[in-house]
């Protein structure tokens, strides 16, 4: 087919054009597919980086149920061994509220009561509404605790209810038990602890822990001063929060519990979640708030407890 040139120049121009067109629509798909493929890539990071804050901010908060957990089974061992010292002193057969205690350890801010019926005990020791400060730690409303008395029998069931709990503002709910040994195969005094209990902080964020927890008593039993104790915990337990995440805790190194420290000063513990785990660590000795986290991939965070 013959064209003059002006035509010819209409063609060439036409197709230039064309190819242009499909150059252009081929550029742009490929820049779509680029972006779509950066926003999913950035979305999952996104979406990674938003779940492994939340798992270390649970795990956190597991270790202020941890700090809950200390203070209370002080609290119950102080109040616990200081009656019964008193009863020893004023003889086995003692069933009036003159059983009353003084306990070095607990502040005078807290009332305590005693009623005592044949070898039976009921202590309630009441913090106030306003508070009374613990270790470092506000905590108000009572624990009341109960057991049945026999200097000869080498375990005792010391049982123990929350009433209108709270620590550091936290709702603490529980009714649990501790099983005292006289010795175990240590020779040493041991508590059994049953780990039951639901923390409610005050933004609502909730979580409930269930296992048990061992507390041997290796320095300071029988000296008469509470402070001077220390205790090494075991156990594994099973903490739940609310928007269905489950953590399994199991202790792998004993955790060390100085009464004088708010925060244990060593030990450590492994935790387990669906596409999520790591060992916690709370340091080589020091009384302090920080601690290490550190994930299954060996990445490693630091952890400053509340």
């Amino acid at each position: 087919m013959n064209y003059s040139n002006h035509e010819l120049k209409e063609v060439i121009n036409n197709d230039v054009s064309k190819k242009f067109n499909v150059i252009k629509k081929g550029i742009l798909s490929l820049m779509v597919l680029v972006l779509t493929f950066t926003s999913c890539s950035n979305n999952d990071e996104v979406t990674e980086t938003e779940d492994v804050t939340q798992s270390t901010l649970e795990v956190q908060r597991s270790t202020e149920i941890d700090q809950i957990d200390s203070i209370l089974g002080d609290i119950v061992i102080d109040a616990y061994e200081a009656q019964e010292s008193t009863a020893e002193r004023n003889g086995v057969a003692t069933n009036s509220s003159d059983d009353t205690f003084y306990a070095k350890d607990i502040p005078d801010c807290v009332t305590i009561t005693v009623v005592a019926q044949q070898n039976y005990r009921e202590v309630t020791l009441d913090f106030g509404t306003e508070g009374c400060v613990v270790n470092e730690h506000l905590i108000q409303g009572q624990i009341v605790f109960d057991y049945t008395r026999n200097p000869e029998a080498q375990q005792i069931m010391v049982n123990y209810n929350l009433i209108d709990f709270y620590f550091d503002a936290k709702n603490v709910i529980a009714s649990r038990s501790i099983l005292k040994e006289l010795s175990n195969d240590n020779g040493n005094p041991q508590f059994t602890h049953d780990l039951s209990i639901t923390v409610i902080w005050p933004n609502g964020v909730q979580a409930s822990r269930e296992g048990t927890r061992i507390r041997e008593w290796v320095e300071g039993f029988g000296s008469g001063v509470f402070s001077d104790n220390v205790f090494e915990i075991t156990g594994d337990w099973t903490a739940t929060f609310v928007n269905g995440n489950t953590h399994t805790y199991e202790v792998i190194t004993p955790l060390r519990r100085e009464v004088i420290c708010a925060y244990f000063v060593s030990g450590s513990f492994d935790v387990q979640r669906t596409n999520f785990g790591g060992v916690f660590d709370f340091g080589e000795g020091e009384c302090d708030n920080q601690a290490t986290f550190t994930f299954n991939n060996g990445t490693e965070v630091p952890i400053t407890l509340n």
